[in-house]
């Protein structure tokens, strides 16, 4: 049976387009990597390019390279790469901080331009520090916090919501919310929307303008390959750059900031939401993953990573594997992943890695796993299969050192 997969897999993978990108990411001997939903794998032109700029740009050009190595046009040229994979202008977009720090920029933005409105809304268990963010201006006096669940949302939307904030696709689920939708009820209400796109961005369609969208964020190190830490992005769109007001009013985010004035004086486009001197490392190693994810193309990265997860699912029907499975069914209504529930799924997951088999854990009991198209085969999900098979059949995550959630990262 267990080879009757392993070829079938195979044919898929010979009539995958995308197929050849795999060479050109950087992926360890013996292992199946299924946490690029958390940190994406390394293009092999990366290291390269950091070279160039670190000795060349850096340690040959030294200050000079702000101009002559434009680096201090970079935010703007990298988000206006960026945009495109969003259904975004390339002035609507720009590269900068964390995807904490842009929240915490669009969310004050919004309350001040909703004057008499304090409430931000989300849902219970959207990703942290989406909540977090809301609760630090709360603790000032200039929000108020209100969750409801997601079935219940539009419902919750009233003259008091200034901002609606959600997370596209679910963090631990992977369930996607209906964008244009939610956007339409917020906006009927009087509130504005931040769209979180952390786990969307460069794996799934996305059309911010499509669907009138307000502002957005997301981050550049899970599927557009950016390296550990890499800078976010943050959406405005155009009909809100003359009203946007950010309150780190850093130098960057200056009309002039070689002025030097005492008196800040906002930009007047996207260029606002700077704050301090651009990562130009980070900047660097995000533009060679964005160049990759539009050369291969959002489309068929979808579509791949649908037959991906579909075929996962297959395989472990195959192996008479049967896993409560807290994604959604439909491919269509879900991210680039697959959530489990077991009640052991933080031992699951570390005997996975033992194998080779990288995934993740979510508390309390989730064994996620992210589906990468750009760089995954349908041989590794026939045989990532075929280990939870053997793990769950042979007890072996039972093992004390699988256990240990001191572990966890």
């Amino acid at each position: 049976m267990t080879d009757n997969i392993l070829a079938r897999a195979r044919e898929m993978d010979a009539a995958d387009p995308l197929a050849e990108f795999r060479d050109r990411f950087t992926l360890p001997d013996g292992v199946i990597y299924l946490d690029g939903n958390s940190l994406g794998a390394l293009p092999k032109a990366t290291p390269a390019r950091l070279e160039e700029v670190v000795r060349g740009e850096w340690g040959t050009g030294l200050i000079r390279s702000w101009n002559d190595a434009d680096w201090i046009d970079m935010p703007r040229h990298v988000g206006g790469k960026i945009a495109p994979l969003l259904g975004a202008w390339p002035h609507e977009v720009i590269v900068a901080d964390s995807t904490s720090v842009n929240l915490f920029k669009l969310i004050a933005a919004a309350l001040e331009m909703r004057p008499g409105r304090k409430v931000i809304l989300s849902e219970p268990g959207n990703f942290p520090t989406d909540i977090y963010m809301i609760a630090g201006l709360e603790r000032q006096g200039l929000a108020e916090r209100r969750l409801a669940e997601r079935g219940s949302i539009a419902g919750a939307l009233d003259e008091d919501v200034s901002l609606l904030l959600l997370t596209h696709a679910h963090y631990k689920t992977g369930e996607l919310f209906d964008m244009a939708a939610l956007t339409k009820a917020a906006h009927d209400a009087g509130a504005l929307v931040l769209w979180d796109l952390s786990h969307s961005g460069g794996a799934l369609p996305v059309d911010l303008n499509a669907a009138h969208a307000d502002f957005a964020v997301g981050c550049g190190y899970k599927y557009l390959n950016g390296g550990p830490g890499a800078p976010a992005y943050a959406f405005v769109a155009e009909r809100h750059h003359a009203q946007l007001a950010q309150p780190l009013t850093g130098w960057f985010g200056h009309n002039d900031p070689f002025d030097f004035t005492d008196d800040y004086e906002a930009a007047g486009g996207i260029e606002q939401l700077l704050c301090g001197t651009p990562p130009i490392l980070g900047l660097a190693a995000l533009e060679v993953g964005v160049d990759l994810v539009a050369e291969m193309g959002v489309d068929r990265l979808h579509e791949k990573s649908m037959a991906l997860s579909e075929a996962f699912r297959s395989c472990l029907a195959a192996h008479g594997v049967e896993l409560e499975l807290v994604s959604p069914e439909d491919p269509e209504r879900r991210g680039s992943q697959l959530s489990f529930r077991h009640e052991n799924a933080y031992a699951l997951s570390q005997a996975l890695i033992a194998r080779g088999v990288i995934g993740d854990f979510r508390a309390p009991d989730i064994l996620r796993l992210g589906f990468a198209p750009a760089y995954l085969r349908f041989e590794d999900m026939a045989e990532a299969a075929r280990h939870l098979a053997e793990v769950l059949a042979s007890g072996e995550w039972q093992r004390p050192e699988f256990n240990c959630r001191a572990a966890v990262t």
